[in-house]
């Protein structure tokens, strides 16, 4: 088991606290909390070791997009970077739904 966290800048806000997801055979869960820092920090829990470097280009690219002022903890069962990617948007929309 690996943990680690990566903090990039981020301006927009969003609405609520979310969750999509489970953990379990290569899948993965995501929470998303309302933050205040003016970052998007993202905490990894993950069950595959060494792949930091895919976690962090997965991060940069979804930022890119959804520049979040939010707290976004992963608990990982050996997800893809693709449904990782697929899952942090989920977790998006359902946090700015109203």
């Amino acid at each position: 088991m690996e943990s680690f966290s990566y903090t990039l800048p981020a301006a927009k806000e969003v609405s609520q606290r979310a969750h999509t997801g489970v953990v379990g055979s290569g899948d993965l869960e995501i929470i998303i909390e309302p933050g205040n820092k003016k970052t998007i920090e993202f905490i990894v829990r993950t069950a595959s070791e060494g792949f930091q470097e895919t976690w962090k280009a997965v991060f940069e690219r979804f930022a890119v997009h959804n520049p979040i002022d939010a707290k976004i903890t992963i608990n990982d069962f050996g997800a893809t970077p693709g449904v990782v990617s697929l899952r942090l948007v989920q977790a998006v929309e359902i946090a700015n739904q109203k």
